[in-house]
C-alpha cells in the first residue's frame, strides 16, 4: 500500500464535487477507516478506492447541517467565498480567509 500526503488539509472549505454540499475539514484520515457497513452502502459503480486520504466535514447543503465522511477524489475547493452556517465552525475555528480557518485555542482547567 503507498500512502500519499492529503491534497487539503484541517481548515480548508471544500465542496463534494458530485453532490450539492460544502463543508470545512476538521479532521483527515490517511487511507478509509470508517465501517465496511458504511462502504458498502455505497452504490459499487461510485464507491471510491479505500487508498486514498478521506475527510471528516462540518457539512452543510441547502436544507441542513452535518458530519460528512469524504473520499478525496469527490472533493473540491469551495472558492464562492460565501459563509459557513455549521454551528461547530464557530464553535471550534475562526475564520482567517473566504477559504480558511484557523482551529481555536482550547483552555482545559
Amino acid at each position: 500500500m503507498v500512502r500519499r500526503a492529503a491534497k487539503f488539509q484541517i481548515g480548508q472549505v471544500v465542496k463534494h464535487r458530485i453532490y450539492p454540499f460544502r463543508g470545512l475539514i476538521f479532521d483527515v484520515d490517511p487511507t478509509f477507516s470508517n465501517t465496511e457497513e458504511w462502504w458498502e452502502a455505497i452504490p459499487e459503480e461510485v464507491r471510491p478506492s479505500k487508498e486514498q486520504p478521506f475527510y471528516h466535514l462540518y457539512a452543510e447543503n441547502d436544507e441542513t447541517e452535518y458530519v460528512a465522511y469524504v473520499s478525496e477524489q469527490n472533493l473540491v475547493l469551495d472558492e464562492s467565498g460565501e459563509p459557513l452556517r455549521h454551528p461547530q465552525v464557530k464553535e471550534d475555528f475562526e475564520q482567517v480567509t473566504d477559504a480558511f480557518y484557523r482551529a481555536r485555542e482550547r483552555v482545559y482547567h
